[in-house]
């Protein structure tokens, strides 16, 4: 019965979003209201629907129906009903949905805040999200669907019916962690966000409104999708980290990539966005930018969905690969078709003034943005196109992405720091100096401190007096603020920098996710010293890594779970010579599916982490094989993710109002 319920409500969806289609495009071109909020309307139902349509799924996996294809694959009984809920977007045909849900909630959400506003744009916007809804919803109805029952056929009579094992396949065991119950919804937000700032791009190519008005109205509709995209990937690497048991945070994993790519053409849009805002100038750059980004999303679906890349976070091969190529290659097509027929307008208002000024600054980081992007997708599909032109599947590995964007990543951390120092249309000499003796000198003079602290190799080396370079920028560029507004208003040193920030956020919020930028790389310059190293120990014994020693206590077996059995190191954690902790490195193997996962332990400071495997018992089984790395400087990737999150919600922030007060 909920089955049928939630299969009725994703056809009704389908039909009522290809009526959202065609009532906003015959009313957009009749100049009918009447017709254009029927479609609005229209867009209300197809959220109501999908929405059904997900609780049908939880309420489905959440009661154990296991004549439901879906339920079966992804769950079972003893599983914990958090992962019971993580199992919709686990498999394929319930990520999809979620995809649905997401994009018809955002379609949803821009029709209620923008229906008085826009009132030539709206209407091709909404019929732009409703297309990337139905396709969405056609995948579901007819490629995907959640709610296929499990049928068992009589050799008898040849009929079939419907089935239901006793229990489920259970949830993939790399997915029950506490981070993958909201790591895949943060970035779905993210990932779906696009299709509105993409929608009124289109909208304004077809109406001819390309001056900065659209921009306006979706900077905020892209700054927030970024952010989500952005925490995603975060906390993607956060799950990486503490549930593969490999010691890394990134690998460069396919669909890794797939979610780097938007969020980086994203970056490259809201820096370019804010010249055609003072300047009118890169309005082709904004309108392929966004268009871009929106295809980064779609393919990033595409490759995690489809199973032509190999990845530990892909689903198996599926015959979804061929809509989602017709898809993309249209959406391609059409959209570059809409920019050159409307290259006319798309002239800049004014020109490049010099090539030091605020406008190189953005225009050069733009050129980086894309030179890293393009070099992720190549790196990321060579594999493919290996497979289809040779016949062989020529894997690229860490290697290659290590050559090509440490160097690119470090050229634009110092566009990170450089740009805001200059000034809109041209810097003066007088101006550079100003502006760049500080910063530059006492960089060059961390040079040498972090050599003689034991930093001698070229990269890491050069990141961290980058880093250095960046962070004294963004103070000095807070300092001038604050001493501005302290030399005029007299207020203290705290309250000039929160009033500065505040009515200022998106100047102020920007900087601030520039220093989550810097935070982030001298947490990534750590990977440049890992040390690693094993120990196979028995109780009572210890082997040493650096500068810690750890001391087997007890090999345990930990306490009866319904879900999964474990064994359990007892580890002390001393570090030279003082005990510091104690950690429980744990190997668990899961009834349901029959597959071991390796539950790490880490002991965890500013410096660096002692991050522990339990890799098994040896051959005898009367010792423990402990596999165990010590990773510097991981812990300021996460506090980079926070302050990222923190400064791009003050950028959200709405400008604070004026109010004049007559004398």
């Amino acid at each position: 019965m909920i089955a049928d319920i939630g299969n009725l409500a994703l056809m009704v969806a389908l039909a009522f979003g290809f009526y959202a289609i065609a009532s906003s495009l015959l009313g957009a071109r009749r100049d009918d209201t009447r017709l254009i909020e029927s479609g609005q309307r229209a867009v209300g139902v197809v959220f109501a629907m999908v929405t059904v349509s997900i609780a049908a799924v939880l309420i489905l996996l959440l009661t154990d129906n296991f004549h439901i294809a879906y339920v079966a694959s992804e769950s079972n009984r003893d599983l914990p009903w958090f992962y019971k809920v993580g199992a919709l977007w686990a498999g394929q045909a319930g990520s999809l949905l979620l995809w649905t849900w997401c994009v018809s909630a955002y379609a949803v959400a821009a029709v209620l805040t923008q229906k008085d506003r826009h009132n030539r744009l709206l209407p091709y916007a909404t019929a732009v999200m409703m297309v990337t809804t139905v396709f969405f919803l056609w995948m579901n109805n007819f490629s995907s669907n959640p709610f296929k029952e499990l049928m068992a056929v009589s050799d008898a009579s040849g009929l079939s019916r419907s089935w239901a094992p006793a229990d489920g396949n259970g949830l993939n065991p790399l997915l029950q962690n506490y981070w993958m119950v909201i790591h895949p919804p943060i970035l779905y937000i993210g990932y779906t966000g696009f299709v509105v700032a993409f929608a009124f791009s289109v909208a304004a190519l077809i109406t001819r409104q390309l001056g900065s008005t659209w921009v306006r109205t979706i900077r905020r509709w892209t700054l927030f999708p970024w952010l989500f995209l952005g925490m995603g990937i975060v906390l993607g690497a956060k799950w990486s980290y503490v549930e593969l048991g490999w010691g890394g945070y990134w690998g460069w994993d396919p669909v890794e990539n797939a979610s780097l790519m938007p969020w980086l053409t994203g970056t490259a849009f809201l820096h370019s966005v804010i010249i055609q805002e003072k300047r009118g100038m890169l309005k082709v750059w904004n309108v392929s930018l966004i268009a871009l980004t929106f295809l980064l999303s779609i393919l990033g679906t595409f490759l995690t969905r489809s199973g032509i890349v190999s990845s530990v976070h892909s689903f198996a091969r599926s015959d979804i690969g061929v809509p989602f190529t017709i898809f993309i290659l249209a959406t391609l097509v059409g959209t570059t078709a809409l920019i050159i027929a409307r290259l006319p307008y798309l002239r800049s208002e004014n020109k490049l003034d010099s090539m030091i000024s605020r406008e190189s600054g953005f225009l050069f980081n733009n050129v980086l943005l894309l030179a890293i992007m393009f070099s992720v997708l190549f790196g990321t599909i060579f594999p493919v196109l290996s497979e289809i032109f040779t016949g062989k599947n020529v894997t690229v590995g860490p290697s290659y992405f290590s050559m090509i964007e440490v160097p690119l990543g470090l050229l634009l951390l110092f566009l990170i720091g450089a740009g805001p120092l200059l000034a809109y249309r041209k810097t003066s000499n007088a101006s550079l100096k100003k502006n760049f003796t500080m910063p530059v000198a006492l960089a060059v003079i961390s040079a040498p401190i972090f050599f003689l602290l034991g930093i001698r190799a070229f990269w890491p080396l050069i990141s961290l007096v980058l880093s250095t370079f960046v962070l004294l920028t963004i103070v000095q560029e807070f300092h001038k603020g604050i001493v501005a507004r302290r030399r005029t208003l007299h207020e203290s040193y705290l309250t000039a920098m929160v009033n500065l920030t505040r009515r200022n956020n998106r100047r102020y919020g920007g900087y601030i996710v520039h220093l989550a930028m810097v935070v982030m790389f001298v947490g990534f310059t750590g990977s440049a010293f890992v040390r690693e190293g094993q120990g196979i120990v028995g109780e009572g014994e210890e082997f040493q890594l650096g500068h810690y020693t750890l001391r087997l206590e007890e090999i345990r077996q930990s306490e009866a779970d319904p879900n999964y059995w474990s064994g359990k190191l007892v580890l002390r954690v001393y570090r030279n010579g003082k005990e510091v902790d104690e950690i429980f490195p744990e190997k668990r193997y899961y009834y349901a599916t029959e597959q071991p996962t390796s539950e790490v332990a880490i002991h965890q400071n500013a410096g660096e982490d002692l991050y522990v495997v339990f890799a098994g018992l040896n051959e005898d089984r009367t010792k423990a094989v402990v596999q165990a790395y010590v990773n510097p400087l991981v812990m300021w990737i996460w506090i980079g993710g926070i302050i990222m999150t923190l400064g791009t919600l003050i950028c959200l922030l709405p400008p604070p109002q004026r109010v004049e007060v007559k004398a």
